[in-house]
């Protein structure tokens, strides 16, 4: 029998001498929910870097909500690796919404949505050949299980003010 076989296990809710028993440690959960963390909420993402100035009006009603949020640009067809690590550790980091602007193809709420289990706010950008309805269908069509609330082409301004409320007051 080795030493560690042959020493006593302590009772359950024994101390140990110098270290404090079970139910002298604080809760950890508590103590973490009283700190003030300054991370984002919502995390804006979208396919191109020329769709910021369509984006843009989602960042000014969080603004204007009192919402922090970031801003990152990655494609699900470009950079779909980091599009999934993005969206994985996003709920991890803090954010309760992300809201993911695409045009053409806009399969990036779509990939986005399958990869959190965070609410997606879909919104599709007007492209050059179709106005945008190519985008919005692709938006709107999503199949069961990869849930994505579609606001209307060029509807930024409205994907604010919805993850706004569904982060509530």
């Amino acid at each position: 029998m080795s030493e560690a076989e042959s020493a006593p296990t302590p009772a359950p809710g024994a101390e140990t001498p110098g270290l404090p028993g079970p139910e002298s440690m604080p809760d950890v959960e508590a103590a973490f929910a009283e700190i003030e963390v300054d991370s984002p909420l919502v995390g804006i993402i979208m396919g191109s870097a020329n769709d910021k100035p369509k984006m843009q009006p989602a960042g000014k009603a969080l603004e204007e909500a009192g919402i922090r949020y970031e801003v990152r640009v990655m494609s699900a067809h470009r950079t779909p690796e980091l599009v999934v690590e993005y969206c994985k550790a996003a709920q991890m980091r803090g954010l309760k919404v992300i809201i993911a602007g695409a045009g053409m193809s806009a399969a990036l709420p779509g990939v986005a949505a399958a990869h959190t289990s965070l609410p997606v706010i879909g919104v599709p950008i007007a492209g050059r050949n179709l106005g945008g309805i190519d985008a919005l269908l692709a938006i709107a069509q999503m199949p069961p299980g990869v849930p994505v609330a579609c606001m209307a082409v060029d509807g930024a301004k409205n994907a604010g003010l919805y993850a706004a409320r569904i982060i509530g007051p």
